[in-house]
Order: structure tokens, then sequence, then C-alpha cells
């Protein structure tokens, strides 16, 4: 059956950037979008071919090949793909042909190309998302320190050669950096020497390493980045590049290396995810988010890229996750809606993230149902999160809770009882239900409640009064003098949280906005920008306020990565005294920009001039 325009609305306003356009915009955008619906290993467009359009997955999934044929993409759900070849010359530059039964939205080129000309998202969204063709820059661009494997083996020159063979072998490496007494790197000796030297002329294999390995190797800093490394092996067909810093071996780069690096993209992730048979599959993929952080900070993209791809892996998850559940417990008795409110709601999720959902249930369910069939598919879903590395909410603010696991007019109740009586629960409880965002299930069943809901809240000023107040409990870490205040005690003592006292302020701020102004997105960047457009920001304020988020939440990420770089789990505790004084007194001046304006709001006014 054909899709009708307001199906085709409902999904743009689940898919960004779609879903920050004016509601207008929206709706006349659906009426001027074709659809397809394809077979299976239906062609979509050959390389060379002219374009009909952006293609945007409604239902099914795509592999996009190169000029050689090889596979770059496996597409599902919401996920877009043509856009390159439209902003060059309209010519595809891939080939696409579908994997399975597929129902296609096709935006026709013009109207592309006029979303990307007027509508700031579009062009943000579709110029600044990182692309196949651009991770050979990335590569390029990044430190030798993060591509290095730090604390590579080592053995002594007067080792031997079969000592230093068990060596490689036990710990599967190709190579053994060779040290003397004090640390100073002296040679290396990879898996060639050994065959070529050891194997091919007889030696005996107690023959000292020093006999044999490759003396004085060619080194490079750490202050090194991709393109020297990768000139460097082309140029003395070598595979292996030791890295030095201060006259000490700080690390080893591989051909392995750069293969990995380039090898993982939040697209193949995704990719992988969908075709897990369950949890414990799915969490090796997640395992290699933090690799992923890695790269997309080192190749400088923006925060809200790089939060938003990880949080469509997990997306992703939950859906396999929903989709694995059903297979086992039979079809759903009733429509259902899945949802994801915290981090993971706003689109927001960094290197350390807990899960924070729901479950709203049609009206017709039954009490048995929702105990029953329901209340396993919470479970099987949520523990298959807790699997996947996105532990267990220490609020359980989950659908495993059977207080968030209700009909659609229990959840209304809920709504109606928060705003009418804003008690110091149903504040707490607010800030985290008015950032739902449907992951999985029936989109009608939220999409009238949130309408219903915001225009309620914002036309109640005591719910809006008792939620701003709310808001001012997150503050930033300014002392009296408005210098840097870190904690005080504890394991983080010294360190500031750029969680709480850094990012969740902004969070609290944009929330506010969009209660007021009705705005239906719940991304942070998404709130901020719309309240400009719709004035209840002046252009200065919400400059000012955009520079300070962008700057505190790209901190937290370049803090995050450091510590994944080191070996260690990403945490959102920064010590002051680990940045240069222009960091600190940039991040300083943030603070205070957040500061003011929950001074403004406290006080009942905007920021208009």
């Amino acid at each position: 059956m054909p899709l009708k325009p307001d199906q085709i609305l409902r999904f743009l306003k689940s898919v960004h950037p779609y879903d920050v356009l004016p509601e207008t915009l929206l709706a006349n955008l659906s009426g001027q979008i074709d659809v397809w619906n394809l077979a299976t290993n239906s062609v979509v467009y050959d390389l060379g071919d002219t374009l009909r359009g952006l293609f945007l997955i409604y239902d099914g999934a795509v592999e996009v090949r190169d000029e050689n044929g090889e596979l770059i993409s496996q597409l599902g759900l919401r996920n877009s793909f043509g856009e390159r070849g439209l902003m060059l010359d309209g010519v595809a530059v891939t080939s696409a042909r579908t994997s399975e039964d597929t129902l296609l939205l096709v935006l026709p080129p013009a109207v592309f190309h006029d979303l990307l000309a007027t509508q700031q998202s579009v062009s943000l969204f579709f110029n600044r998302a990182p692309k196949k063709q651009a991770r050979g820059n990335e590569l390029a661009t990044t430190r030798a320190e993060t591509l290095m494997t730090k604390d590579p083996l080592t053995c002594r020159p007067a080792d031997s050669a079969q000592l230093a063979a068990r060596e490689m072998r036990d710990n599967r490496v190709s190579s053994l950096c060779v040290t003397d007494e004090d640390e100073t790197l002296v040679g290396i000796v990879t898996i060639r020497n050994l065959s070529g030297k050891v194997l091919a002329e007889g030696l005996d294999p107690g023959t000292p390493v020093r006999n044999i390995m490759t003396g004085n190797p060619v080194t490079l800093p750490t202050s090194a980045i991709g393109s020297d490394l990768l000139h460097l092996m082309m140029e003395r067909k070598i595979g292996h590049v030791p890295i030095v810093d201060g006259g000490r071996l700080a690390g080893i780069v591989t051909q392995t290396d750069l293969t990995t690096f380039q090898a993982i993209s939040s697209a193949e992730l995704v990719g992988e995810i969908s075709r897990c048979a369950d949890a414990e599959e799915i969490s090796k993929v997640t395992a290699r988010i933090p690799a992923l952080l890695v790269q997309l900070v080192a190749g400088g993209s923006r925060h809200e890229i790089v939060t938003r791809l990880i949080t469509d892996i997990a997306d992703t998850a939950t859906r396999r996750l929903l989709s694995l559940a059903e297979s086992k417990l039979g079809p759903a008795p009733v429509p259902y809606l899945w949802l994801a409110c915290g981090s993971q709601g706003r689109q927001e999720q960094t290197g350390v993230s807990d899960q924070d959902n729901c479950l709203f249930l049609s009206d017709e369910v039954s009490d048995e149902d929702r105990s029953g069939y329901f209340a396993d598919l919470a479970r099987m879903v949520s523990d298959g999160l807790n699997t996947c590395g996105y532990v267990y909410c220490p609020g359980d603010m989950m659908a495993t809770n059977p207080r968030w696991c209700q009909p659609l007019r229990v959840w209304r109740s809920y709504y109606e009882r928060w705003i009418a009586k804003p008690d110091p629960e149903a504040q707490m409880l607010s800030s985290v239900m008015f950032d739902l965002r449907p992951i999985g299930g029936d989109t009608s069943l939220f999409e009238e409640l949130q309408e219903t809901t915001l225009k309620a809240a914002s036309e109640n000023s005591i719910f809006v009064a008792h939620m701003i107040s709310n808001s001012l409990k997150h503050m930033p870490p300014l002392n009296l003098l408005r210098g840097l205040a870190t904690i005080r005690s504890g394991e983080h003592k010294n360190a500031l949280d750029l969680k709480l006292n850094g990012v969740v302020p902004i969070v609290d701020l944009a929330r506010i906005y969009a209660l007021r102004g009705q705005i239906g997105s719940v991304n942070t960047r998404a709130r901020l920008e719309e309240a400009r457009q719709t004035g209840q920001l002046s252009q200065s304020g919400a400059g000012d306020l955009l520079d300070a988020y962008d700057l505190i939440a790209e901190t937290r990420l370049e803090h995050q990565s450091n510590l994944i770089k080191q070996g260690q789990a990403p945490d959102n505790f920064l010590r002051p005294s680990s940045l240069s004084d222009f960091e600190r007194s940039h991040l300083r001046d943030a603070f205070v920009v957040v500061k003011t304006m929950q001074s403004a709001a406290g006080h009942g006014r905007g920021m208009l001039s």
C-alpha cells in the first residue's frame, strides 16, 4: 500500500536534519517526495547514472559499492545516500542495490539543493557528516600518538631469535622493538627478519637478536601525523614504524594499525549490529565505540556529529534487540513504542552512557499483556543493552520498571499531573521525560501526546517557573570570583565535572526554551538554534551560549578521547591542571556565559535585545 504524505511527515520528524525543520516546510516537503518500492537485489542506481534525488531508507536495506565494486556501506532504516553525487555534478560516484525488500523516499535534486541553500541544519548535516571519501584525509591528519600501540613488546639484543619468535607467536604480533638496558631503542626485529635471516639461511635458533634485527630503525615522534607514516612506509617499503618521544620508545605503528583505524565507521558498526544474532554479538561491535570516538575526535569532527553518530549505534542496538525479542516472544499483542530519554533521547551520547528508556503501550493493552509480554520484552531489551555496555540506570528509569511501561492514557495522566502539580519529584521526572525520543515501534503513540503536552506546559507559567528553578540546581564550576571551582574531596578531588557542571546546565536551559516555545526537538543544540530562530534568544545571546556549549562539549570529548588513548575508561572528570593557561581561560569564559544565561532565566528575563 503506498505511503501517504502524513506517514512520510511522521517519518521525517524522526530523522535528522528534517526533525528540526519548521512544521510548514516539513508538510510541504512530504508532498514532494517520491516513494520507490523495490524488491531484493534491485538496482537503485549504477556508477555514472544521473541521480534521481537524495535517497532515504524508510524500510529495508541497501548496499553501496565503489567504482571497483567493493562494498563501502551497508545502510538501513533512516540512512541517507546519494548526497555525494548530488553535491558534485548530479552523477552517481557509487552504485547502490537493495539487499532486501526496500521502501525508499526520494527527495528530488532541486528540492535537496534548495534545502541545502536555505536551511542551516541541512547544510551543517550534509557538509559536515563524515563521508567515505574523507576517511583517507582523517587518517592523513591524525597524530601518531592516536594511531600507535602504546608500550609495545620489547626484547634485548642478547635474547635469542627463538625467544623473540615465541614472544611474537604468544602475543600475536609481527614485531618486537629491541631496547638496551636504559630502554633506548636500538633496533626492531620482525617476522620478515626471522624468516629471511634465520630460516632462509639456516641460522641457529639461539642466534642473538642483534645479529638479525634491523639496527637503528627509522622512527617518528608522537607529533608526526598519519601522512608522515604513510609516506615513510611507502618510501622505505616497511610495515612497522617505532614512535619515539624524548629519546624514549613511546609506541609503534604498523600497517595493521592504519588499516584498523580506517576500518572503523559508525555506518559499518550499524550494519554489523543489524545482522547480529544476540546481545553478545552486539556487545563485540559496541566495544569498538571508544575507538570510533577517538577516531572522530582526531579527525576534527564537531561534537554534535560525534555524539549523534555514537547515539545512532545505540539506537540500532536497541532496535535489533527489540527485533530479537519479538522473534522469541512472537508478535506484540498491541502496538507499542520504545522511547529513549537522557543522552540517548537527545542524541548526545559520549563514551560514558547508561540506559534511560520507557514503553508506551496502546490503550487496548490488557493487564496480563502488560505484566507478561511487555514485561518480558522490556527485560530482554534492557538486559541486552546492559550486556552491550549501556549499563542499567541507577535511578531505575527503564522500561523494566512497571511505572515506565504503561498504556498511553496513563502516560497522558502522568504529564497532566506533573504540569498541574510541579512538586520536586514532578520537576525531576519532567526533566527526564521531556527529552523522550521514539526508537522503535509505532511513533503515532507519541506524536499527539508530545504536541499537547508541550502546549499545556508552555501555557502553565507556574510549571515553567518551577522547571526554571529546577534547572538552576546544576551550576557551572565557578567560585565567587568567577574562577574555576574544582571538586573539593573524594575520588575526583581537584577535577571539574564536565557533565553535571558543564553540559547539563546548558541542557537544562535548552529544555526551558523548548517548553516555552513548544519546540519539539529534544537535541540540545537544535533546541538552542530553534530558540534563536523563534526569537526566544537574541542573536548575540544565542551565539554566546552556542559557542560556550560547543567549547565545553568538545573539551569533554577531547578529555574522554585522551583517556581512551591512554588505555583508561572514559569519564567526565577533567583536571584543570592538564590544560594550558589559554585553554583554562577560554573554558572559564564559557562557564561565565552559562552562569549569566542562568541568571537571566532565574530572574524571568530572556536574552532578547
